[in-house]
């Protein structure tokens, strides 16, 4: 089996894997149109906070990683078109110029996305960045440092404007988070958490100028100021993570799309195209506790997508379908760590699913334990009011409570129902948590019950 995968991220390195390990006389290809294989924004904040061995580390896998399996990867080639019935790609070497074909069995398009650009006037000045990638991760390492650099305007409230504005702050600039949403973090987070964090950013030094719709870039060459409605915001460098746009264009006519650009794939991860599968931040995939199709921009997300695919590649029609995934996802925001999975108010009212929403607040640990960080822990479990079934939640405290996310994940995945999660059976030690652990607790609350 001769395979081509078109994009070198985490959808495509898994893709990579699963063929290598699991088919002993597959040919796989990786046509990868950047000129680093491949950067992991995700950990860029790592990065400009010096936590990492170096910026060329930061990364998901070498190409000598692939290659000493016997697969080939390809960097600064980009594809240019499929033929589906010939079974071929089109492809250019960004290097030399030259253009040529390879032909397949199999095609992944694992194509991501990129930041999206605000369409307003003055958007290609100098010093507006972007939070992606391996040459913006150095930019805006160098800006850090930078004493011209004295205000710094982040757009988006979103987890990476969040991670841009922590690190800016961190390093002594005025910083101010701009977004048209009303909380920060609100695409992510329910309102109980949000207004916990809000005052978080302000004693850390970061501004939130909320609900505010933006209206240009001042200056010259170079950017002074992001323009309001309500007035303009000085800057001598914007960070935009303001949303995504998917890498498709060049699909247009190859595959069927979505109405903003993403991949249409089946409940198989097929393409309209024969033999041709997606995977990634480029298509919509199923969300366990909507039952709907929603986009999700995780690592995570696209790994499950690929060690599907590849376990069912051979197979005319699987006999099971793609199950889905839940958006699971963590952040650490000025001493705060968070995670979330499932649906929160903001999905929920985008995929029109009705829940019910529980905030439950607590100790970490019981409280005769006074001096061992016993700091307060918050829950937020959203359910259906009727059958009880849990579809998200949200965990948050200063300590790292982060891993009972994983146990929501599981819960929602499997169908399990409040009361389920009321007596499951988790450990008890007073140096790490109470009789009931924190999950028992915040189940055992949204029934109503008489907290312990």
């Amino acid at each position: 089996m001769k395979v081509i995968i078109i994009g070198a991220s985490h959808g495509g390195h898994q893709s990579a894997l699963e063929f290598l390990d699991k088919y002993p006389d597959v040919e796989v290809t990786i046509y990868e149109k950047g000129d680093f294989v491949s950067f992991l924004s995700c950990g860029m904040q790592l990065f400009l906070e010096d936590k990492v061995s170096g910026v060329d580390d930061v990364r998901n896998f070498k190409p000598e990683d692939i290659e000493k399996r016997g697969g080939k990867v390809n960097s600064q080639h980009e594809v240019l078109r499929f033929d589906a019935d010939k079974k071929e790609v089109t492809v250019k070497n960004l290097v030399t110029g030259d253009i040529f074909t390879d032909t397949y069995d199999k095609l992944i398009l694992s194509s991501g996305v990129t930041p999206a650009a605000l369409p307003v006037p003055g958007a290609d000045k100098k010093n507006i960045f972007f939070m992606r990638g391996r040459a913006w991760a150095l930019n805006i390492k160098e800006k850090m440092q930078d004493p011209a650099v004295k205000n710094v305007v982040v757009i988006g409230s979103g987890y990476i404007g969040v991670e841009a504005a922590e690190v800016f702050a961190k390093a002594d600039k005025k910083v101010t988070i701009i977004d048209m949403i009303d909380d920060v973090l609100g695409n992510y987070l329910d309102k109980d958490l949000t207004d916990i964090l809000a005052p978080v950013f302000a004693a850390n030094g970061v501004d939130l100028a909320l609900g505010a719709s933006i209206t240009g870039f001042a200056g010259g060459d170079a950017v002074t100021g992001v323009e309001t409605k309500t007035g303009t915001i000085a800057a001598d460098l914007v960070i935009v993570a303001a949303g995504v746009t998917p890498n498709t264009a060049w699909l247009k006519g190859l595959v069927d799309l979505e109405p903003r650009g993403q991949i249409k794939v089946d409940d198989y991860l097929r393409t309209s195209a024969k033999a041709v599968y997606a995977v990634g931040d480029a298509i919509l995939p199923l969300n366990i506790a909507s039952q709907q199709h929603a986009p999700v921009a995780l690592a995570s997300t696209a790994r499950r997508e690929a060690r599907y695919i590849v376990r069912h590649i051979e197979l005319e029609t699987p006999t099971e379908k793609f199950r889905g995934v839940l958006g699971t996802s963590a952040l650490s925001v000025f001493g705060y760590k968070f995670a979330m999975t499932g649906l929160n108010d903001f999905s929920a009212a985008r995929s029109g699913v009705t829940m019910t929403g529980s905030f439950f607040k607590d100790t970490l640990r019981p409280s005769f334990v006074k001096n061992d960080g016993n700091t307060d822990v918050y829950v937020k479990l959203n359910y259906d009011q009727e059958t009880h079934k849990i579809l998200g939640g949200q965990v948050m405290s200063t300590y790292d409570v982060t891993a009972h996310i994983n146990t929501l994940a599981l819960a929602i995945t499997t169908g399990l129902t409040l009361e389920d999660l009321a007596e499951a059976d988790f450990f008890f030690q007073p140096g790490f948590d109470r009789q009931w652990s924190l999950l028992n607790l915040a189940a055992q609350a949204a029934l109503g019950e008489t907290k312990f």
